[in-house]
């Protein structure tokens, strides 16, 4: 049985969402920022028939996020979504949007698969953080200088404003290397919340490279978080670019997706 959930309803939630806390990254996030009843943000539950929460879905303003431990009501789900107008993207994890992706109407677009992994104990912790500072919020515009002097972020959509203003209400934190006085590698979270927060923006000046740097700051951003008890996530799309995640202590758990349909 599937219906909507209210706050009476967040301790049964949240002690199936932390149950894969990094899994469900967008979704705490979203439930501790912003509740159950926004008119941007609806969340279902499908319980079985003991009464038990099995999945949720949540729908942040045209996105919608499925999450499940085992078999759910894919069919529902995927009629509560093309039954609203505003809808036309769905992202999670690629063995739960399978199975909804068959039932859906609306005609897709494109669909991405980027690999998915977490990180919840440092594997090494071997390099030299000495030289790694935290960035305060007046770091924001350098940072962002950073990170558009670096190819693979030219299509960024980060500004001064936003990383500054992630700096100061505590949902981002970076972590950097300068030389000379110049920053130049990075590392960064995105979309904190009480269980975990994924790591974003790792970058160093190509001039810099191979000097540890990156190792560094994902080190120092990594053991800080972990120290808290936080889950760490990331997404990737090549393989060969894992090699440094996977090194620190980063381990694949699946795909994510995200689908555009028509609208």
């Amino acid at each position: 049985m599937i219906r909507k959930l209210t706050r009476d309803d967040h301790e049964r939630c949240f002690a199936l969402l932390k149950t894969a806390a990094a899994e469900n990254l967008f979704i705490i996030g979203d439930i501790e920022a912003y509740g159950y009843d926004k008119d941007f943000q609806k969340i279902w539950g499908d319980f079985d028939t003991n009464e038990q929460l099995i999945a949720v879905l949540l729908k942040y303003e045209n996105n919608y996020i499925p999450y499940a431990k085992a078999e759910f009501d894919a069919k529902g789900f995927a009629k509560i979504m093309d039954q609203d107008p505003d809808f036309f993207m769905m992202s999670g994890l690629k063995e739960i949007t399978a199975k909804i992706e068959p039932f859906l109407e609306k005609k897709l677009v494109r669909k991405r698969e980027m690999y998915y992994a977490k990180c919840t104990s440092l594997q090494s912790n071997q390099a030299d953080v000495s030289n790694v500072k935290q960035a305060q919020p007046n770091d924001a515009e350098a940072l962002v200088d950073l990170l558009n002097r670096i190819p693979e972020f030219t299509d960024s959509i980060i500004t001064v404003e936003r990383k500054r203003r992630g700096l100061e209400d505590g949902s981002s934190r970076s972590f950097y290397i300068e030389e000379g006085g110049k920053m130049v590698s990075t590392a960064s979270t995105a979309a904190e919340n009480s269980m975990s927060a994924m790591v974003v923006g790792v970058a160093t000046l190509e001039n810099y490279k191979k000097k540890g740097y990156a190792t560094a700051c994902m080190e120092k951003l990594c053991g800080t978080l972990l120290e808290e008890g936080k889950e760490l996530c990331l997404f990737y799309d090549n393989p060969a670019a894992g090699a440094i995640y996977k090194r620190i202590g980063f381990e694949d758990i699946g795909f994510w997706m995200m689908y555009t349909f028509e609208h």
